[in-house]
């Protein structure tokens, strides 16, 4: 299950437009793959505490009220669930709650949360919660915290005691080494952990942004900027990204279509097509038509004075082979302790093992964003360059990426993620349609395309 943080800068005091912003959130998470949105503490007003304090009873929601409708649809809508912070009405003249609301996918009500830990002056406004945040879906537990409940090592051992995997923390933290602590608490813990961070300027003072996930071992694998325009963190909360060597992905059935491989230089002078790779035969400019389709659906997406530069498209399984072979001879040199194992899943990070290798089927694309001139577009690496070569920047939601690189790659991930594409998410220039990997990411029954022998 792919889950996301959404981070944004909310209206003081302004439900009617915060809900409409997390509403918009939720319908771009879903094209994205997420099946939860997570938003930061009091996004539904801002951290406005005299605000909340001095208006109580417009500042305070209950789940179903008319305020909090586009939030419901959009979970309707688009068969995603979300956790709305907000500032919860509770029993008549009682004082409210820092309340997480978990929407369904259906848009009902999964459960509530109150921060059990207030802090400071929270402690004048809002009564502290008496139980412990958890819901189940798809499958997956997960537990809930609210910023200063985070710095009690008791709430995330509860939450492994109760069999959660994923922890999700609402906050609106300061400072950039408050939120780097997460690490820690996902590594002592060994759970994913999902941070939704404030963003813009509170009572307390600004938020510092920076909304980010963490793996169980401690990595941070996605990360958001400190401010700037509206912000989605995707993070895969399987026990680890989901790499082509694993046995789920050659275990998906292929169904195959028939589809024709076509030329791209031929079929779409739209899309900008990089040189020939030293490929005389053209193999590399071929793609299945519907995938061209697709890019030329993505092309139209993308915002004035920017299109899809193509780089390579089918490769040949004998290539293929060839490609992987020659990156795991690199890895048993750097890494002579590894065993066989371990260099064939460490490869698959880079190099698609030749037996499921979507580019052998024509369903997969490597491209970048370039100017509407063919100029250059900060992607943070240039495609193929190896983790070990970047020191892990060719991951899709690396952290430590220059605003410019974020931004760029946030949207060449809309724009293919809106046209039906996923992407690989150890190389950000890596997009498929209809392989195998395609099929087990978005829950297709079965791939519509299979190995291709030859460019035909």
């Amino acid at each position: 299950m792919i889950i996301a943080a959404a981070q944004f800068t909310p209206v003081q005091g302004d439900i009617d437009a915060n809900a409409a912003q997390m509403a918009a959130l939720v319908t771009e998470a879903a094209g994205r793959g997420a099946g939860l949105v997570v938003f930061a503490e009091l996004a539904l007003t801002q951290y406005d505490l005299p605000g909340i304090a001095g208006d109580p009873q417009k500042m305070t929601v209950t789940h179903d009220e008319a305020r909090l409708a586009p939030v419901r649809e959009a979970c309707r809508a688009s068969g995603v669930a979300a956790v709305v912070n907000a500032a919860g009405h509770t029993a008549e003249g009682a004082a409210p709650g820092i309340a997480s609301f978990v929407y369904g996918p259906d848009g009902s009500l999964l459960t509530r949360y109150d921060k059990r830990h207030l802090y400071g002056d929270e402690n004048t406004v809002f009564a502290a919660g008496s139980a412990d945040g958890r819901f189940t879906l798809g499958g997956v537990r997960f537990a809930l915290a609210t910023c200063f409940d985070t710095s009690f090592p008791q709430v995330a051992e509860r939450a492994v005691a109760d069999g959660c995997r994923v922890y999700l923390a609402s906050s609106f933290h300061g400072a950039p080494e408050r939120v780097a602590r997460y690490a820690e608490l996902a590594r002592d813990n060994g759970l994913h952990v999902l941070l939704a961070n404030g963003a813009g300027a509170g009572s307390v003072g600004p938020a510092c942004g920076g909304s980010a996930a963490w793996l169980p071992s401690g990595e941070r694998v996605a990360t958001a900027g400190a401010e700037g325009a509206p912000e989605l963190v995707l993070t895969d909360v399987r026990d680890r990204i989901t790499l082509m060597a694993d046995p789920e992905v050659a275990a998906v059935p292929v169904r195959e279509c028939g589809e024709a491989l076509v030329d791209v230089r031929e079929a779409a002078p739209a899309l900008l097509v990089a040189d020939a790779r030293g490929d005389g035969r053209g193999a590399y400019a071929r793609l299945r038509e519907g995938v061209v389709r697709r890019l030329l659906a993505a092309q139209e997406a993308l915002p004035d004075g920017l299109r899809l530069e193509f780089v390579e498209g089918y490769r040949p399984p004998a290539l293929q082979r060839r490609y992987f072979e020659e990156y795991a001879e690199e890895l048993r040199t750097a890494r002579p302790d590894w065993d066989a194992a371990r260099v064939h899943r460490a490869a698959s990070r880079y190099v698609s093992p030749p037996e499921i290798a979507p580019h052998s089927t024509g369903g997969a694309v490597d491209l970048t964003l370039v100017t509407a001139g063919g100029g250059y577009v900060d992607m943070g690496t240039p495609i193929n360059a190896s983790p070990e070569e970047s020191d892990g920047a060719c991951y899709t939601g690396a952290p430590g990426l220059t605003p410019a690189a974020r931004a760029n790659r946030r949207v060449l991930s809309a724009a293919l993620s809106a046209a039906g594409l996923v992407n690989y998410p150890t190389e950000w220039w890596h997009w498929s349609y209809g392989d195998r990997y395609w099929a087990l990411m978005t829950g297709a029954e079965a791939a519509v395309y299979g190995p291709e022998e030859s460019a035909r």
